[in-house]
């Protein structure tokens, strides 16, 4: 697979490390593994403003600009996060992550329900890009991203589910379809948020936010061959006057039925090429099984 890992950073201890010092030494290990991987692109996970202090953040910023490693946070998620910080340090999340030098073109921006003017126009004058998680903001009451807004500032959106902790399928088309539904709502604007628009959220943006636009994201010569291939065939998809309008209103993750990560076939006609599923199915379930029987006996008569 092609992917971004980011590791994690915060101010306190998770099973992955002690505390911030750790975190930015495993880290800075963890990008210097992988920096020149065909596949994987190692990068710098701070999880929030309100669980990343001051210092923590800086080495952060420090590690990004001598590695180049990308920074992915979640910023502005919901109305209390903006207003407790505002409260506390007397200033908006974003504008304290800008002021220590965190917003550019290396910095991905995950959720942005609360946006202002003055937040919009500081993302935008950045470069920094917002990662739009639409179906995770409604189940956990975050707010709406007003991507249209964000849209027509010039700010690169592109589309994210979130964890799954927040969102339950993590299926992309199912988030295109919910971005594309609320993002009329919230700009009173049936026509805000094309199909097209959605699209490109979930393609070329999304490879724009990784800073590989240049050879990922669309199907044009010279670029690497990562491409999917979706069977609108199904009954309950006809008829197909508009692709772009079925894939993103109509569609769903089940549909694709090939898949191609630099020219290599990974699904073929719904079947993994490099997975044998029902053993990977029955390893989890040994696994599972082995994991509960481990545990104590609690049980006294």
């Amino acid at each position: 697979m092609r992917a971004q890992i980011a590791f994690p950073l915060l101010d306190f201890p998770t099973s992955w490390g002690s505390g911030p010092d750790e975190y930015l030494s495993k880290g800075e290990a963890f990008i210097n593994s992988w920096q020149n991987d065909d596949y994987i692109t190692p990068a710098i996970g701070p999880h929030a403003p309100y669980t990343v202090s001051d210092g923590p953040m800086q080495g952060a910023i420090s590690l990004s600009a001598s590695t180049g490693a990308p920074i992915q946070i979640h910023l502005h998620e919901t109305e209390f996060e903006v207003a407790d910080a505002t409260e506390k340090l007397g200033q908006r999340p974003l504008a304290r992550l800008a002021d220590l030098g965190l917003l550019g073109p290396n910095t991905q921006c995950v959720h942005m329900t609360q946006v202002n003017d003055q937040d919009r126009e500081a993302v935008a004058q950045s470069g920094a890009h917002v990662i739009h998680c639409p179906e995770s903001n409604l189940k956990l009451a975050s707010g709406l991203c007003p991507v249209q807004q964000l849209m027509n500032a010039g700010i690169n959106v592109a589309i994210g589910t979130d964890g799954a902790a927040s969102n339950n399928d993590l299926d992309l088309f199912g988030e295109l379809r919910t971005a594309a539904m609320i993002a009329k709502v919230v700009a009173g604007d049936a026509s805000a948020l094309s199909a097209h628009q959605a699209l490109t959220m979930a393609t070329l943006n999304g490879a724009k936010a990784l800073g590989r636009d240049h050879e990922l994201g669309s199907v044009v010569s010279g670029k690497l061959a990562d491409l999917i291939a979706v069977d609108l065939s199904d009954p309950f998809l006809q008829p197909v006057y508009d692709p772009a309008s079925h894939l993103v209103y109509s569609n769903h993750g089940r549909a694709v039925s090939h898949s191609w990560i630099n020219g290599v076939p990974q699904l073929q006609d719904g079947r993994l090429t490099r997975i044998d599923v029902p053993d990977l199915m029955l390893r989890w379930i040994a696994g599972r099984n082995a994991s509960v029987s481990s545990r104590p006996n609690n049980h006294t008569s």
